[in-house]
């Protein structure tokens, strides 16, 4: 429960009490969540040190895929912690040179390796006195080391900051130390955004970053790359929600979703949760919003999840054929939907295409010429503004779309009923005023193809380290797919536009968080993109 403002507070005192115990209450769940937690990771790297041993022995690629799951396991736990943290506005302690992935973090900074070039910053006070005028002199000063990562290499940023004491007053000045994202942390900007980058731009799962860390002199635990990762994730979700807002604003979108297996800890088996995908994008009807997508995760494929995340829409929307979006097309209290479906020949065409694939079918052959022409007609206009579409639509696409409707009815007539072809057919044909939708608004596409270009980047994780970890790593997956990808639809290099977020987030009003996103923060310079 949030503190109320002072001047919002009850004057009874029994009132008062009930506050207290209330939010006394909360913080006890949430320690006892936080020890859960705790316990579970425990447990966890028993497990990891016994597999580890075992490996000493007897090999199996069973065994160190179990080894793997463990270790994505425990990533998305420690990262869960350190971003329930972040919530709570707690640091945790920085892990030791001594913390090896299965001890615990020690209660001291860690020391940062002599090798590594260093770069000095100093952040000089003026030269007068603040309180009198009078001529300063430097008393002493603060050293703060922060690692940093520029392309290729580590180093080493040391903020200097000089104490000065005024001669006349002997008032003391010494600048502020700079905001970082993690507070009271070692990662610089640039090196937070590299490991995020690696994980879900990369597929580099975090204990497989810090092994490559550690042949560049540099120890940086798994259990600390998850804390860093989990208190970033937090500190981005205000950003990560304004795209979501900007998406669900536009009045055409793209939405699709892909399976995503997860890790069920102790059973040794993953189960089947949902990314799904939600795309602004008026680039190809010349529209003037920014694109933008946004990523949820969800434990399973129920229809209220699109059902909720689009609550609100009113528009196009471009999806497959699952019944769970059916809901948000139906008329309201006024007999009209707010909701229009519309559906994707790129669906149609693969069905068919797999049977002619299959058979060599004559009739499949046919009906995918009369499709690609419906298909020709689209790449001459992309691009192009919405209402030069329609035009171009009405001459021509709509007298090829009546030919396909033609041609798939009388097939239909000659093919046996339970035939495969028949079923791609049919579905065409159950769904057509969805798939025709599109000849009638120059703002609609004939596919679904810019969603499901979204989801590559998923397929490609999930063909790398195989599942997420938990739950809540499938939640943090997303948020940082939302802004490396809604980054790349702008032109930005994600790790560029991760590290200016990063520098700036820390301190950044919360009512001014739509100047962080991709198409208002701008290029960097040079001189941004050196440091």
């Amino acid at each position: 429960m949030p503190s109320a403002p002072s001047s919002q507070l009850p004057d009874d005192v029994e009132a008062l009490r009930a506050i207290i115990a209330a939010q006394a209450e909360e913080l006890a769940a949430a320690r006892a969540g936080l020890t859960a937690k705790a316990l579970e990771v425990e447990k966890l790297k028993v497990q990891l040190a016994r597999l580890r041993r075992m490996t000493f022995g007897r090999s199996s690629e069973k065994l160190s895929r179990e080894i793997e799951q463990l270790e994505l396991a425990l990533e998305d736990l420690e990262a869960e912690a350190a971003e329930a943290a972040e919530a709570e506005d707690e640091a945790p302690p920085e892990p030791t040179e001594a913390d090896a992935p299965d001890q615990p973090a020690a209660r001291r900074r860690r020391a940062l390796p002599e090798h590594l070039p260093r770069d000095e910053v100093r952040h000089d006070p003026a030269d007068d006195c603040p309180a009198c005028g009078g001529a300063m002199h430097t008393v002493g000063e603060d050293v703060t080391e922060i690692l940093d990562y520029v392309p290729g290499r580590f180093r080493v940023i040391r903020h200097v900051r000089p104490a000065l004491s005024c001669r006349t007053c002997e008032s003391m000045v010494q600048t502020p130390m700079p905001s970082l994202p993690v507070a009271r942390g070692l990662p610089s900007p640039a090196l937070l955004s590299h490991v995020l980058v690696s994980k879900y731009c990369d597929h580099l799962p975090l204990y497989r970053q810090s092994q490559i860390y550690a042949r560049e002199g540099v120890t940086l635990p798994r259990a600390l790359l998850a804390g860093w990762v989990g208190r970033t994730a937090a500190l981005v979700a205000p950003l990560v929600e304004a795209i979501g807002r900007h998406v669900r604003a536009g009045d055409a979108l793209h939405a699709d979703d892909t399976p995503v297996p997860v890790l069920s800890p102790g059973a040794g088996k993953t189960r089947q949760a949902r990314q799904w995908v939600y795309l602004r994008d008026e680039r190809p009807h010349a529209g003037p919003a920014p694109p933008a997508v946004l990523y949820r995760y969800t434990p399973d494929r129920k229809g209220i999840h699109p059902q909720t995340e689009l609550q609100g829409f009113r528009g196009l929307l471009h999806a497959d054929g699952y019944a769970g979006f059916n809901k948000l097309y139906e008329p309201g209290e006024d007999g009209v939907a707010s909701v229009q479906e519309v559906a994707c020949w790129a669906h149609v065409r693969r069905k068919i295409h797999d049977v002619h694939a299959a058979t060599g079918s004559p009739i499949a052959a046919r009906a995918l010429e009369l499709i690609g022409a419906l298909f020709d007609a689209e790449r001459r206009i992309t691009g192009r503004p919405a209402d030069e579409r329609l035009r171009v639509r009405q001459a021509q696409s709509l007298p090829r779309l009546e030919a396909v409707k033609t041609f798939f009815d009388t097939s239909l007539r000659k093919l046996p009923g339970k035939s495969d072809l028949a079923a791609a057919l049919r579905y065409a044909l159950t769904r057509w005023p969805a798939l025709t939708r599109y000849a009638g608004d120059g703002r609609c596409e004939i596919s679904n193809n810019a969603a499901e270009r979204a989801i590559r980047p998923l397929a490609l994780g999930r063909k790398n380290y195989l599942f997420a970890g938990s739950d809540a790593g499938g939640h943090r997956a997303a948020a940082v797919y939302t802004l490396i990808e809604t980054a790349r639809l702008n032109g930005l290099d994600p790790q560029i536009y991760l590290t200016q977020v990063l520098t700036r987030i820390a301190d950044h009003p919360i009512n001014r968080i739509d100047d962080l996103l991709p198409w208002n923060i701008g290029q960097p310079n040079d001189d941004q993109k050196a440091a």
